[in-house]
């Protein structure tokens, strides 16, 4: 199969880009600076230069593919209802450049979007009350998709993608924690991330490609809820810090535009994805790939 990736030089991007391989795909990726074509090229795929905001790139990618997955996100929290609103758009026009062909389309989205407080399933919506809510709209997008023709699909991922490379949330901690000299959770620090390993979620990724029925929802979940106090214990361990608990009026201070997601309580599971694609999540789980070292070498 001929696959437009976008995201395809990101951290979990490039993870896809391998398994894709793996399995005997054909990969194009999606690459807006030179930078990133150089890295695509390195990894043995083709090239397709555009961006998120250059809709006619997205088209003409979509429309030569035999499907599509999208992994990429401006990770910009400063301004998320601006990137979440690029990334809607992106969806909807890729989306219509496949209708009709029944080809395969999954988009990433986030499990932090589900109602807090209760473990999360494919069957849940997400919570137009959350924080994270405004990227609702590309979930919309994409699963009304399957009544025009292409097998959408939508892969869930949670606040901690980890494994070596990871820059995202986990980092932003341990960064936070070097700065400050503590390690701060909010609150008894029981609230839960669930987590995932980048390879099983490229793996994922795949079976939802290759699988998924139109219309789908799956959870790129291992660790159904690790305590955040838990994960700051970790961090304590290996900074020589103390720990110390921040209530919710100080944590906005504390962790800046991370506060939201420390905060959080999204277990989720991830069983009905198991049964229906054949996932197994088999790498390392959060605590001890934290606990390996590698995140505390920079």
């Amino acid at each position: 199969m001929r696959v437009f990736l976008t995201g395809a030089s990101g951290f979990v991007g490039s993870a896809v880009v391998q398994e894709l391989i793996g399995a005997g795909h054909q990969v194009v990726g999606l690459a807006r600076s030179d930078s990133s074509a150089e890295q695509l090229l390195a990894a043995g795929i083709e090239v397709h230069r555009g961006a998120l905001d250059d809709l006619e790139s997205l088209k003409s990618g979509a429309a030569a593919a035999d499907g599509v997955i999208h992994t990429a996100f401006i990770h910009d929290f400063k301004d998320y209802e601006a990137a979440c609103k690029t990334d809607t758009l992106a969806v909807q026009t890729i989306a219509e450049a496949l209708a009709g062909s029944d080809r395969p389309f999954v988009i990433t989205s986030g499990i932090a979007m589900l109602k807090p407080g209760t473990v999360g399933t494919e069957n849940d919506m997400p919570d137009p009350n959350s924080a994270a809510s405004h990227r609702i709209a590309s979930e919309k997008a994409i699963l009304a998709m399957a009544a025009k023709g292409v097998r959408s699909s939508v892969v869930r991922l949670p606040p901690s993608v980890h494994g070596d490379g990871d820059h995202g949330f986990v980092p932003a901690l341990i960064n936070i924690a070097r700065q400050k000299g503590v390690a701060a959770y909010v609150g008894e620090g029981l609230n839960r991330w669930p987590a995932v390993h980048r390879l099983d979620a490229a793996r994922l990724f795949r079976l939802a490609l290759e699988k998924g029925a139109a219309g789908s929802i799956f959870h790129g979940v291992a660790d159904e809820g690790v305590p955040m106090r838990d994960i700051v214990e970790v961090i304590s361990r290996h900074l020589n810090v103390p720990v110390v608990s921040k209530t919710a009026q100080e944590a906005a201070e504390h962790f800046g535009w991370l506060a939201y997601f420390v905060g959080v309580d999204c277990p989720a599971s991830s069983l009905q994805t198991q049964t229906q694609l054949g996932w197994t999540p088999v790498q390392t789980a959060l605590l001890p790939d934290i606990d390996l070292g590698t995140y505390f070498n920079s």
